[in-house]
């Protein structure tokens, strides 16, 4: 049995620059990854298979439809494999809340099931069978901190030396956020371009153009992001990708940690997880 982790991911910077002819948006995006996210391991079988457990599992399609299914099918289509895998998903991440979701485990199954069936197949054929599963499989299939561009799927690995190791809390206030409303309701407004360099600077100088629409729909990500910017030795709080979970960057785990308790205290409901980035 192999286990492979879905790592949550961030936006740390999110510029919406333009509508596309294709009903996507021209993006400019700095994701990083966290070092915990939801868990998957395989087993060799016969056919294609897909359990769900864990805080966020109920309710969650384990059919042909999900997108951990879809990429085990696609993959083994494309590598010409016979062969089969009992999949297991750990859901302990909120779902559709900005930080990866499906996407994640879409993409780590793609990296679980290449080790399990052994398969040789270049970076670009699975990048490609990522792309078509989704706009941020392909940075997740990474995992590394990384500029996206075009939907997201065209990837610059970034010198993430300022970014490896650092402290960072999410916050979720546990309210449904979907990505495509907030989409819509961008103003169609181009704010700039994002800063090249260094990854932290860029961020701190950049911003997230769907934090607006989403605090529209869900008033709350105003005060989850405003707990997390006024917390001692907070570096950069922001709302990671469509919502509404949010994020805070700090100098030292204990400053992280001291965040937490305070804002737990205040707002118990609310789902936390304290983390590195990786």
């Amino acid at each position: 049995m192999l286990t492979e982790t879905a790592y949550a991911k961030i936006n740390l910077a999110l510029h919406v620059r333009r509508r596309r002819a294709d009903g996507y948006h021209d993006l400019e995006t700095l994701f990083a990854f966290c070092v915990d996210g939801d868990e998957l391991t395989v087993a060799p079988a016969g056919g294609l298979g897909l359990t769900i457990s864990g805080p966020f599992g109920e309710g969650l399609s384990a059919g042909e439809d999900n997108l951990v299914l879809r990429a085990a099918a696609m993959l083994r289509d494309e590598a010409g494999v016979e062969a089969g895998a009992t999949i297991r998903l750990d859901k302990r991440l909120p779902i559709a809340s900005g930080i990866g979701g499906g996407s994640a485990d879409a993409a780590a199954a793609l990296r679980l099931l290449v080790r399990l069936w052994d398969i040789d197949i270049p970076d670009t054929a699975l990048h490609d069978i990522a792309a078509r599963l989704g706009a941020d499989v392909p940075a997740c299939l990474v995992s590394r901190s990384c500029r996206g561009e075009g939907k997201g799927d065209a990837l610059d690995l970034l010198d993430d030396a300022t970014l490896q190791g650092v402290p960072v809390l999410l916050v979720n206030p546990r309210v449904p956020v979907p990505t495509g409303p907030v989409f819509q309701r961008w103003d169609g407004t181009d704010r700039g371009a994002l800063d090249d360099g260094d990854p932290f600077a860029a961020a701190l100088a950049g911003r997230n153009d769907l934090e607006p629409p989403a605090r529209a729909m869900q008033p709350v990500i105003g005060e989850v992001v405003e707990a997390l910017s006024v917390a001692p030795g907070v570096r950069l709080a922001r709302m990671s990708g469509s919502g509404a979970t949010c994020f805070a960057l700090f100098g030292t785990a204990e400053e992280r940690d001291g965040a937490y308790r305070a804002i737990e205290n205040r707002f118990p409901d609310w789902w936390f997880l304290a983390t590195f980035l990786r």
